[in-house]
C-alpha cells in the first residue's frame, strides 16, 4: 500500500493552515504555521500576493487539504467518495462521516495516539479491540455505538497520547481513560471539525 511520505510540517505549509498531522509538535511553539503568524504580526514583510485561484484549483486544493488531514491516498479517498455518494443524503457531510468513522481517526479522536499516523500504526500492529475483537485494518468502518479499547494497556505511545491530549476531546465519542475504551456516540457536522473543510468544492470536482 502507497503512502504519503511528505513531511508533516511541510504538507500543513502548502495548505497555510495547521492540518494536525504531526501529534504534540502542532499544540506547541514549534509549530512552523504558528512561527509564520508571529513572524508576520512583527512586521516582517509578507510574501507577494498569489494570483485568484480558478474554481477548480480551489476545489482541488480542499480535496487535497482533507485527504491529507485524514492521511489517505488518492485511490482510497476516490473510493470513499463514491461510497458516500452512493449512501442516501447530502454527499458533502456523508464523506465526512465516512472519513470519521475511519478505525484509525476514532483512536485519533480519542486521544489514543497523537496522531492519525500514529493511530494507524496502533490499529495495524493489533493493540486495537473493537466490540472486543481485534482490528488490524485502519479503513475499518466503525458504527455508531461501537466501542474501542487498547489491548495492550502498558503502551507507553497511547499513556502519553492521553496525558498530552487530556483536554481536546471531541464531543461525538465517549472514552474512559483509565480502563483505555472509548465509544462512537454520534458523528459529527462539519463545524465541528478542527480544520475547516467545504466537502461541497470536493462534490463540485468529482462530479465534473
Amino acid at each position: 500500500m502507497s503512502k504519503n511520505l511528505n513531511p508533516s510540517c511541510k504538507q500543513c505549509k502548502a495548505e497555510g493552515e495547521k492540518l494536525f498531522l504531526k501529534g504534540s509538535r502542532c499544540l506547541s511553539s514549534k509549530c512552523p504555521i504558528i512561527k509564520v503568524k508571529e513572524t508576520t504580526k512583527k512586521g516582517a514583510p509578507q510574501r507577494k500576493r498569489k494570483k485568484k485561484l480558478s474554481d477548480y484549483a480551489v476545489q482541488l486544493r480542499e480535496k487535497q487539504k482533507v485527504k491529507r488531514v485524514y492521511g489517505l491516498m488518492e485511490k482510497q479517498f476516490r473510493d470513499c467518495y463514491r461510497e458516500a455518494v452512493r449512501i442516501p443524503g447530502v454527499s458533502g457531510l456523508n464523506l465526512i462521516h465516512l472519513l470519521e468513522r475511519r478505525l484509525d481517526n476514532a483512536v485519533y479522536r480519542m486521544n489514543f495516539a497523537v496522531s492519525r499516523r500514529e493511530a494507524r500504526q496502533i490499529v495495524v500492529l493489533g493493540h486495537i479491540l473493537v466490540n472486543g475483537k481485534k482490528v488490524t485494518i485502519p479503513s475499518y468502518l466503525l458504527r455508531v455505538g461501537d466501542t474501542v479499547e487498547v489491548k495492550s494497556k502498558d503502551l507507553k505511545s497511547v499513556a502519553e497520547a492521553v496525558r498530552i491530549q487530556k483536554s481536546g476531546k471531541v464531543h461525538w465519542v465517549e472514552v474512559d481513560e483509565s480502563s483505555l475504551k472509548g465509544r462512537l456516540s454520534s458523528l459529527p457536522e462539519v463545524h465541528d471539525l478542527e480544520v475547516p473543510v467545504q466537502p461541497q468544492l470536493i462534490v463540485e470536482l468529482y462530479s465534473k
